[in-house]
This record gives C-alpha cells, sequence and structure tokens, in this order.
C-alpha cells in the first residue's frame, strides 16, 4: 500500500524517551466541540491524546493526521497525504478496520457521521463526532474514565480496562482536578 507522506515514527517517538513535560490545558477546538454539552473539554483533548497522540518537541498532542490500519498506527504530514492513504486503506483493508482523526473514529462503524471518508480528516469534524460518541456512550452515574473505556471498547474486556488505565493518566494531567465534580453525570 502506498501510504504517502508517512512521519518516521523514530522522529515522533525519540522525544518521548527524552522529555516528560506537563500536558498543556486543551486547545480551543476542543472546547468549541463539547459546548452545549455535558463532555468537558478535558476529557475530549485527553481522549485525543490517547488516540492519535504523537511526541512532536518533546510535547505530546494530538495529530489530526493519524490513521490506525489494521491494528498499525501511521501518521502523516499533511491532510491530502492522510486522504490519499485513508482511502486505499479502506478499499485494501475494509472501513471496519480504519480509524481516523483526532479521535480515531473508525469509520466502518461510525462513517455515517462524515459525507465523504476525508471528512473525518476534519479536526472539528472529528472532534465534533468524537463527542457525540462519548454521549452514546455515557450513562447516567457513570465516570469519564469508564464512558472513555467504552468508547474505545463498547463490549469492554481486557482492551477497555487498559484503555482506561492509559486515559486516566491523561485525563489527569490535563484536568488538573477540574472534573472532579462532572464525573458522575
Amino acid at each position: 500500500m502506498n501510504r504517502g507522506r508517512v512521519l518516521p515514527t523514530a522522529l515522533l517517538t525519540a522525544s518521548c524517551l527524552l522529555a516528560q513535560t506537563a500536558i498543556a490545558a486543551p486547545p480551543l477546538a476542543y472546547h468549541w466541540a463539547t459546548q452545549g454539552t455535558e463532555v468537558p473539554a478535558q476529557v475530549l483533548y485527553a481522549l485525543a491524546l490517547q488516540e492519535s497522540g504523537a511526541w512532536l518537541r518533546g510535547r505530546l498532542v494530538p495529530w489530526p493526521w493519524t490513521l490506525n490500519v489494521a491494528g498499525e498506527a501511521r501518521r502523516f504530514a499533511d491532510r491530502q497525504s492522510a486522504c490519499n492513504a485513508l482511502l486505499l486503506a479502506i478499499h485494501d483493508v475494509g472501513a471496519k478496520r480504519v480509524d481516523a482523526g483526532l479521535g480515531q473514529i473508525n469509520l466502518g462503524w461510525n462513517g455515517q457521521h462524515f459525507s465523504h471518508p476525508c471528512q473525518a480528516l476534519d479536526p472539528y469534524r472529528n472532534l465534533s463526532v468524537a463527542t457525540r460518541l462519548l454521549l452514546v456512550h455515557k450513562e447516567p452515574g457513570l465516570d469519564w474514565v469508564t464512558t472513555a473505556g467504552r468508547y474505545h471498547r463498547p463490549l469492554g474486556g481486557t482492551p477497555a480496562e487498559s484503555y482506561r488505565k492509559t486515559f486516566a493518566r491523561h485525563l489527569g494531567r490535563v484536568s488538573q482536578g477540574s472534573v472532579q465534580g462532572r464525573n458522575a453525570r
């Protein structure tokens, strides 16, 4: 498969070994995507860090042109390269084995949220869909860590448990207690 301009994994992960810096507060896009919903921006940002986070210049940042194709993470330098690879991946392995964008939206199960598969690579649209999907998995009394585990793996099990642990670390770094009162909604 032609992967377009894939960023070298070593470039993305080398900084992880060199620096452990605090993760910044959510950028405005995360506040906009969650506005008018019960999803805290910190939850959506932690989810994006978990799903598409890449180490760049010593910081973990969500990367909008990230694909997961049949379990293999791929990051691209620009949207067009990611779009080309996305369309090839859907053709080669099927939409149910392809996740795209900041929230790693699965195009087989959730492709109906986009008018074209490459629309999943639009950061704002992707975050909006991720917010809606979080709300689908949120139930009264369920905390955001458990909800995020269900977002990743609705059937639960070991993959969801592992995901929840890592997500909780991201959430702890970005929220610094600001989500505490909203966990059980």
